[in-house]
């Protein structure tokens, strides 16, 4: 089954082309990004249930214009009134440029954004449609999963399901360019909390992708995984603070990918002098073993689209080839100021938003190591499961990974005893070169969003495969 472009943009469509064609007669550069979002969010608990509106659903355009000197644009929700649209942009492209030189201020240029033509559609794949199943169908399957996860433990005081679904319908419309995409995705989490001798643990699985209500076919083994999980950590202790052998799952890889070196090389930060990883391009900044991606392309998951939120089309990028730090990923702006291929990487957190250059599928490639091989090869240190968070700075190449748990490893086997939670930190090259081993196979997970700096959030997938490497624990 495939997913269906919105019937709101299907009809507004023709007055969008028409719009852009009487743009261009006074301007050189004009496109109009629409989107129509919708999604339902639900919730299940051992006290209640809720139903609720998606944090992503949106409808609503941005109209880009050349003005002379850089870009001007001009958000709206709805376009019943083009007339009242181009006086908009007209007094917006004009206001631009006077405010910022009445008051003094230097404007930085850009060229002209040149486009290929460029008439495509792409429309997501799924098996089961969620929008035609009922909430009360959802909120009964749901429960099922709360009440046979709260019966595997006396010591589990709650159990929570979470579901959304998702379905994004995009047009983008230039002189050259008319595309469009529609995309469903749907995520899937459990968390179970217990508590025993006064001790609160709690931990999640989760199941995400470009996929429909079917997303439910496989929750009984997260169910297992998350309350085994919780008992184990009732017996968990706090890590001695030094330096380890560590194995990262493809959870915690995927964190690491996404924090050392997605954020880190966003070349809207290279425009601003705030990423090193500008001056690393071309040189060694990882072992021989390490490769890694980022695109829409690169893999078929919650990051993937046909065009970023300016009309490029997504690509597959190669960031760490062999060790070699090889390119980063870009917005169109930043790839104008730079003098670089724009990657597709422009995304707005909503119509009413800037595009900045963000991440979509971001991973480390697999290897052909086994990770049978990596416990055994490790004296004392530790397997990490998991994560809660993860922080990076850009500039200076810092890194911290609140991780979920660590199984500690003694001469090459598991002696029983869990540290829960840790911190992983240091500098990303120092840890990005220690890697010694990397597994076979690779998994994604886009349960969650991604944000920059402390706003502009976005759906991304991170993931990755086992990898042994040397860590700063905490």
């Amino acid at each position: 089954m495939k997913s269906k472009l919105s019937t709101f943009l299907n009809s507004t469509r023709p007055i969008v082309e028409k719009l852009v064609n009487e743009l261009n007669v006074n301007y050189s550069y004009v496109s109009i990004l629409g989107t129509d979002t919708i999604g339902n969010q639900y919730s299940m608990s051992r006290r209640n249930s809720s139903v609720n509106d998606s944090q992503w659903a949106e409808r609503g355009f941005v109209l880009r214009v050349f003005n002379g000197v850089n870009y001007s644009e001009y958000s709206f929700n709805t376009i019943k009134d083009p007339e009242f649209v181009k006086t908009r942009i007209n007094e917006i492209a004009k206001n631009d440029i006077l405010a910022f030189q009445e008051a003094g201020i230097h404007l930085d240029s850009y060229p002209l954004i040149e486009e290929k033509e460029d008439f495509l559609e792409y429309h997501s794949e799924f098996e089961i449609d969620p929008f035609t199943i009922s909430s009360e169908e959802k909120l009964s399957r749901m429960s099922e999963v709360m009440n046979k996860g709260l019966q595997k433990s006396e010591f589990l005081v709650d159990f929570r399901v979470n579901f959304e679904e998702v379905m994004i319908s995009k047009i983008f419309i230039s002189s050259k360019k008319n595309l469009s995409q529609s995309i469903l995705y749907s995520t899937l989490s459990v968390v179970a909390i217990g508590r025993k001798d006064g001790k609160i643990k709690y931990d999640f699985k989760s199941d995400s992708g470009l996929k429909g209500y079917e997303i439910f076919n496989h929750i009984d083994r997260h169910v297992d995984k998350v309350t085994d999980s919780v008992i184990g950590l009732f017996d968990s202790e706090n890590v001695v603070p030094g330096t380890y052998d560590i194995i990262c799952d493809p959870s915690v890889s995927g964190l690491i990918a996404h924090e050392a070196f997605g954020h880190g090389v966003e070349m809207d930060m290279f425009v601003k002098n705030r990423a090193k990883g500008a001056e690393y391009i071309g040189k060694k900044i990882a072992s021989d073993k390490v490769n890694m991606r980022d695109g829409a392309l690169s893999a078929n998951h919650v990051g993937t689209y046909l065009f970023d939120d300016e009309g490029t089309l997504g690509s597959d990028t190669l960031i760490i080839e062999n060790s070699i730090l090889k390119a980063g990923i870009s917005d169109i702006l930043s790839a104008l100021k730079l003098g670089t291929k724009p990657t597709g990487n422009g995304k707005r957190e909503s119509f009413e938003r800037k595009a900045y250059a963000r991440m979509t599928n971001t991973f480390f490639e697999g290897g052909t190591d086994t990770l049978e091989d990596m416990i055994a090869s490790i004296q004392k240190g530790y397997l990490l499961e998991g994560y809660f968070s993860g922080m990076e700075d850009p500039k200076n190449w810092g890194i911290q990974c609140v991780i979920a748990k660590g199984r500690e490893i003694i001469d090459g086997k598991f002696s029983g005893k869990i540290v829960s939670p840790v911190l992983l930190t240091g500098y990303v090259p120092d840890l990005l070169q220690s890697i010694s081993m990397v597994g076979s196979g690779i998994e994604l997970s886009g349960s969650g969003a991604c944000g920059k700096g402390y706003k502009e959030w976005v759906k991304t997938s991170t993931g990755g495969t086992y990898m042994k490497a040397v860590g700063r624990l905490g």
